[in-house]
């Protein structure tokens, strides 16, 4: 027995059908927005580091539940545990910094080492001394207000660091559940792109897959190495708060700033103590941190995906100042995939082989014809 068709339905009825629809996905997202952030992190440390966990799984006896215990305490042991150190280190050594510095110590240093320069030591100096007699106390005694709020400033970001620590836990959570179930996960997202645009669909996941991956190698590891190796030459210098600055170091080299905004000052600092051997050394150091940008990055991010370079470095930058720190991934997405849509569209059509008089005679020749056949309807419509 075959059913009856269904009534058409009138347009109040479709029109409550997507309000209903839209309430059901707005719901959704509002009870799933605590979680969003701990996925999508999760989401990314897993498609970075799914294939060590596959070659993990085959030295295990090719056992899932083993492979995901050690992948688990590595994230634990590499991510989660050090971030939060370096969290609470930078707000412990901090506080004290600035409220020194808010207790009007600071003081606008006499730079006398300026007279001993060749030739311009003596002018430097006088130029100097004259702007700190000027403006340097009343820039001091300007700033100082400031320096109290950026005191209560870290004293409020404190109550931010337990929240952190929560979407750490989740992106753990998270972490192990995709890499049990990462295949059918997989699938399930390359399905429903499927459903939406057909081949293209799945291509846009592959290609997403891809930038994230290219990202993870070339950009994020690229970053800590920078970060770890000019970390351990500040340290040897005697750098004091070596620990933030290696923080600071691996955030720059993240946005694509480069290690020498740290490096530099700190350089300049052991050849204003006095500590000249120390400074050459560190000179030489900076030189190999910054150099290796330029040789590893390339090479990381050729294994990760056969994209052009170009757009992963404008992808992490304006992903970053666009959606933060989850931009460093969104952002080279979303043009990697644009970048390849519009290559496959783009060659779709045959490449264009007429020499450019001939385009250009043909458009002219076409201008002249449409001129005179509006010519021609004009006149009968005039007599």
């Amino acid at each position: 027995m075959s059913r009856p068709l269904p009534p058409e339905r009138s347009i109040p009825q479709r029109l409550l059908t997507l309000i209903f629809f839209l309430l059901m996905i707005v719901s959704c997202f509002w009870v799933v927005q605590p979680f969003i952030l701990g996925f999508a992190w999760a989401g990314m440390v897993v498609i970075a580091t799914w294939g060590m966990m596959q070659r993990i799984q085959r030295l295990l006896w090719n056992r899932r539940t083993l492979a995901v215990i050690v992948m688990t305490f590595i994230i634990l042991l590499v991510f989660i545990i050090p971030i939060a150190l370096l969290i609470s280190s930078v707000l412990d050594n901090a506080q004290p910094v600035l409220h020194w510095l808010s207790a009007g110590h600071l003081v606008m240093p006499q730079l006398a080492w300026l007279d001993s320069l060749p030739m311009v030591g003596h002018k430097a100096s006088r130029y100097y001394h004259q702007m700190v007699a000027g403006g340097g106390a009343q820039l001091l005694a300007t700033v100082q207000p400031y320096i109290g709020r950026t005191t209560g400033f870290f004293v409020a970001q404190a109550g931010h660091f337990g929240r952190l620590l929560v979407h750490l836990a989740l992106m753990l959570l998270f972490s192990a559940l995709l890499y049990w179930r990462g295949e059918r996960v997989a699938m399930g997202i390359r399905h429903f792109a499927f459903w939406l645009a057909g081949s293209r669909g799945d291509a846009v996941v592959i290609l997403a897959n891809q930038a994230i991956k290219a990202v993870a190698l070339g950009i994020v590891v690229t970053a800590l190495l920078q970060g770890v190796v000019a970390g351990i030459g500040l340290a040897l210098a005697g750098i004091p708060y070596a620990t933030i600055l290696t923080v600071l170091i691996i955030l720059c080299c993240l946005i694509q700033i480069g290690p020498l905004l740290v490096l530099i000052p700190a350089i300049i600092w052991l050849y204003y103590t006095g500590d000249t051997t120390w400074g050459t050394v560190l000179v030489i150091w900076s030189v190999v941190v910054a150099s290796m940008d330029s040789v590893i990055r390339p090479m990381l991010i050729r294994l990760g995906a056969d994209l052009p370079m170009l757009i992963i470095l404008t992808g992490v930058i304006g992903g970053l100042i666009a959606f933060g720190m989850l931009g460093l991934f969104i952002g080279p997405v979303v043009l990697a995939v644009s970048y390849r849509l519009v290559h496959v569209w783009m060659h779709e059509a045959p490449c264009p082989d007429a020499p450019p008089e001939e385009v250009l005679e043909e458009l002219f020749e076409d201008t002249r014809h449409i001129a005179e056949n509006q010519r021609q309807i004009r006149v009968p419509k005039e007599h």
